[in-house]
């Protein structure tokens, strides 16, 4: 079953990428139904189809390339989802992982209803950052159980614990507002850094920036979202990168004294250093299309990085039990770079 789940996780390392080149390309679209392309089983099979709508509207999301791009994301989601579904019942045959095998399947579900409703309800930023958060998810699942048997469990300090734990609350919301910036296509709204349109600090409002029903570019109430919206989501993103930036120092500088994660911590750092580099690129280069599906890329391995580290580090009894020990437990707990 380790190979399975290794060709999944591979699988799912295009797959993810490749619906944000599919959402950044603007071929979202380009098959406007659902599973198939106008009803076909490919575009080459309803390429009459694509081509009076693509006369009827040529500056329109239907065009052949893009039709091709986005049924391309599908065959590939498509045989992720068998490749899951086979991991699912080797687990329950086998006795072994049969928890997370059977959060992933369900989260690969409900991924293809996101699939089909991102299509249908015509790209509602909800949905469109629901299945952003659901493609990471089943991505960052398949990780731990690809990678997770072969890092050892660490005994560290409970405040050690905590802030990795911290660092992957933090970067999951980071990951939702990435996730809101590209839904709403907001990641230009800011020019410039590290100010924003030539200010250190913009102009916000919050009162149309985070409706959750309402369609792709519209507030609520019909009328155009105005862009002092589109810069409030694009600065609480740069926000969420500033509080992750400061955890994740706070992390390499306390996690350091343990050298048994170093290596891990080497990692962490050069995903975040990577991240950080491809954001601001993204802006200072206007969004260029292989920057921006790299900086989605950069996000999943960020994230992975984080997950991982948490889930080796255990806190001593004691200190869970919330009693202080002012020196290394005996035994086990007194290995290098176990203890305080």
């Amino acid at each position: 079953m380790r190979r399975l789940i290794w060709a999944a996780l591979l699988l799912a390392a295009i797959v993810v990428p490749f619906g944000a080149y599919v959402r950044l390309s603007h071929a979202g679209l380009g098959c406007p139904d659902w599973p198939g392309c106008y009803g076909r089983i490919s575009p080459a099979h309803a390429a009459d189809s694509i081509s009076q709508a693509q006369a009827m509207s040529p500056q329109g999301p239907v065009s052949l390339g893009k039709a091709w791009k986005e049924m391309l994301h599908r065959y590939l989601a498509g045989s992720l989802a068998a490749l899951i579904a086979l991991i699912a019942w080797r687990a329950w045959r086998e006795r072994r992982q049969r928890l997370p095998a059977s959060l992933l399947l369900a989260v690969v579900a409900f991924q293809a209803m996101l699939g089909m409703w991102t299509v249908t309800l015509l790209l509602r930023p909800a949905i469109v950052t629901s299945h952003l958060l659901g493609g990471m998810a089943v991505l960052q699942i398949l990780a731990w159980m690809a990678l997770s048997p072969s890092f050892a469990p660490l005994r560290v300090p409970l405040a050690l614990r905590r802030l990795a734990g911290w660092l992957v609350s933090a970067l999951l919301l980071q990951l939702l507002l990435g996730g809101w910036v590209s839904s709403n296509y907001a990641a230009l709204a800011c020019q410039g850094f590290p100010a924003c349109n030539d200010q250190l600090w913009p102009a916000l409002r919050f009162d149309q920036a985070f409706h959750i029903v309402r369609e792709l570019g519209q507030a609520p109430d019909g009328s155009l979202l105005e862009f002092s919206s589109l810069v409030t989501i694009h600065w609480l993103h740069r926000l969420g990168a500033l509080l992750v930036s400061l955890l994740v120092l706070a992390m390499l500088g306390m996690g350091w004294r343990q050298p048994a994660l170093r290596r891990h911590l080497v990692c962490l750092g050069a995903a975040w250093g990577l991240q950080v580099g491809l954001g601001i690129a993204n802006v200072m280069w206007q969004l260029p299309l292989p920057l921006a599906v790299a900086h989605n890329a950069g996000a999943a391995l960020l994230l992975m990085a984080a997950l991982l580290l948490r889930s080796r580090l255990h806190a001593p009894a004691a200190q869970r039990r919330g009693i202080q020990l002012p020196f290394p437990l005996p035994g086990r707990l007194s290995r290098p770079g176990e203890g305080r």
